[in-house]
């Protein structure tokens, strides 16, 4: 026998169903755009960015950064940094900051020249490393091919913490020279200027991203749990129920003669989601484990999960 759900569970769908309850404020539209959300591929990828950045690191294919939807928005986005920084300097050969900003530009850019043999580096190992780990595990020989291919890996990641490390530092030294207001040099070189504040703005988004994705996940997503009932990180693509799954399921009144015998008498006075006995006339479905619960009960938590609330099994 399958152990039955926690009383957590049980209770956030009572919260949810219940007549009158903190989930009876909420409307259908609300709990549809948050469970669509949940199911979306940019809030799993941000989970899986979270469970990585938080929990054990194998190989280059467990990462989610080195999948290629985003190896190809880091490729346009080093691409749109070059071609823009190229114009802008091109463009305003007769500005004077007091500051040597083309010389922080064109290290920036030498930065994402150098950015990109890693990003095909990255495509190309992290395409290969599953299929590639699988025929080195099985074949002896293939060992100091693996070895070279870890020795090249330490060399590349070495590689890229240095790159990263100098973008840091840039970083900094853009900060002092761009926001320096003692010279108030900004009307001599506003293209320059601006050009530079922009990069500053960009990078200082993508360091802030791990405090970004923490308050999403650790704040904001148990907050909308909290006060609609729904665990939003417990959903994932397919896992809810469909309406063609939702329509095959057999459903009566209560206290009519189903057309699906049942052998649980017992369970059949209350409902275990909204623990609310059954009503004369009321809705009730039956899942194939025949488990009876209410129809509106019922049918929200198969949205979720599609398993029966007690005995989890799956629908069919």
């Amino acid at each position: 026998m399958r152990p039955s759900p926690s009383s957590s569970s049980l209770s956030a769908a009572a919260a949810m169903a219940a007549p009158g309850g903190g989930g009876g404020r909420v409307s259908a539209f609300t709990m549809r755009a948050v469970a669509r959300m949940s199911r979306a591929r940019w809030f799993i990828f941000l989970r899986r960015v979270y469970q990585y950045q938080n929990g054990p690191r194998s190989d280059l294919g467990s990462n989610p950064f080195n999948s290629p939807g985003w190896l190809a928005l880091e490729l346009g986005v080093i691409v749109a940094q070059m071609v823009l920084t190229t114009a802008v300097v091109a463009t305003s050969p007769r500005e004077r900051p007091a500051w040597p900003l083309r010389l922080w530009v064109a290290a920036y850019n030498v930065g994402n020249v150098l950015s990109l043999p890693l990003l095909y580096w990255r495509h190309r190992h992290s395409s290969s490393a599953a299929a590639a780990g699988g025929a080195l595990s099985d074949d002896l020989e293939m060992r100091g091919a693996s070895d070279g291919i870890r020795n090249r890996s330490f060399l590349m990641n070495k590689a890229r913490a240095f790159l990263e490390l100098f973008f840091a530092m840039w970083f900094v030294m853009g900060n002092v020279w761009v926001f320096d207001a003692r010279l108030g040099s900004f009307h001599r070189a506003p293209r320059l200027y601006a050009l530079c504040i922009a990069l500053l703005a960009w990078n200082a988004v993508v360091y802030s991203l791990p405090f970004l994705l923490f308050l999403l996940l650790c704040c904001f997503v148990p907050m909308v749990g909290y006060a609609l009932g729904y665990n939003m990180n417990s959903a994932s693509v397919g896992r809810g129920a469909s309406d063609e799954q939702l329509a095959a399921l057999p459903r009566w009144r209560f206290k009519e003669q189903p057309d699906v015998p049942r052998d649980r008498d017992h369970d059949d006075q209350e409902c275990c989601i909204c623990l609310a006995q059954y009503r004369e006339k009321e809705e009730v479905r039956q899942l194939p484990c025949t488990h009876m619960f209410h129809l509106r009960c019922v049918d929200r938590w198969l949205r979720i999960i599609s398993s029966c609330p007690l005995c989890k099994q799956e629908l069919k």
